[in-house]
């Protein structure tokens, strides 16, 4: 049997290059930023042909129902259904009454 190592015996690591470290770094930040550069331009592309942008969160808030709709708990959404007169909403689940709230409110377009 061999004996137990020593604890106070330090060992001794083989360090590897510089230029072998070096190189290694290099790839990882290659690794990083050359998709950061991908995506980045990707985005920009649909920008190239005019000021097609997202609207204000704010305003796109107030104004688009989906979004609404996906901001209000499941109890909003029933007291809503309510004020809106819709029948069973309060079996229905969350998928199925922002179906049901997004074609009567499309038909009355009130939000």
């Amino acid at each position: 049997m061999s004996a137990p190592p020593d604890p106070t015996d330090r060992r001794r690591l083989h360090p590897l290059p510089r230029g072998l470290v070096e190189l290694y770094g290099l790839i990882a930040v290659l690794m990083v930023l050359i998709p950061e550069w991908l995506a980045d331009g990707t985005i920009n592309i649909g920008q190239a042909g005019g000021p097609n942008t997202l609207p204000m969160r704010a305003r796109a808030w107030r104004t688009l129902p989906e979004l609404r709709l996906a901001a209000m708990s499941l109890k909003e959404m029933r007291q809503m259904a309510s004020e809106m007169r819709l029948l069973q909403y309060g079996s229905q689940s969350r998928d199925q009454l922002t179906t049901r709230m997004l074609k009567r409110l499309r038909r009355r377009n009130a939000l």
